[in-house]
């Protein structure tokens, strides 16, 4: 057979002089005035220049995160101006002496590497027919309808 044991302490519920301590103390003196919502404003000269003091705080960061954001904008948008056009077509070169030619991209293709060469037309045709190897996602032979 199994015992419960009790949930609580029932020691405070027998002693009258317990139950006095445990009841929560209340503030000796309530305020006459009593903010309510956070809106409500406090009624005290100090209290209300305590406020005005940490508004103009948070008013003056917040002028300068939007400062800091304004030019951090300001700066892609002058970045995005000032950056060269996408080229036409692009071939990527190798590591080491003599860098071959590892695959003809079009231009802007996302899988293309970091050392590549914008070119012409021409010189792209010409390096697919001489065996330079077309990326097989952007794929440039298709695009210059040089497929078989």
């Amino acid at each position: 057979m199994l015992l419960e044991r009790p949930r609580h302490s029932t020691a405070h519920t027998q002693d009258p002089e317990a139950r006095e301590n445990d009841r929560p103390r209340r503030a000796a003196r309530i305020p006459a005035h009593r903010i309510e919502r956070m809106s409500d404003l406090p009624p005290d000269l100090p209290r209300l220049r305590v406020l005005e003091t940490w508004l103009l705080y948070m008013l003056d960061r917040v002028r300068g995160r939007i400062a800091s954001l304004e030019r951090r904008e300001a700066e892609r948008r002058r970045g995005a101006r000032a950056r060269p056009p996408v080229p036409d077509w692009t071939i990527e070169m190798g590591i080491g002496r003599g860098r071959p030619p590892v695959y003809a991209h079009v231009g802007g293709c996302p899988t293309a590497g970091g050392r590549l060469r914008p070119v012409g037309r021409a010189e792209v045709v010409r390096a697919l027919t001489e065996g330079v190897p077309a990326c097989p996602q952007c794929r440039p032979d298709s695009a210059l309808g040089l497929l078989e």
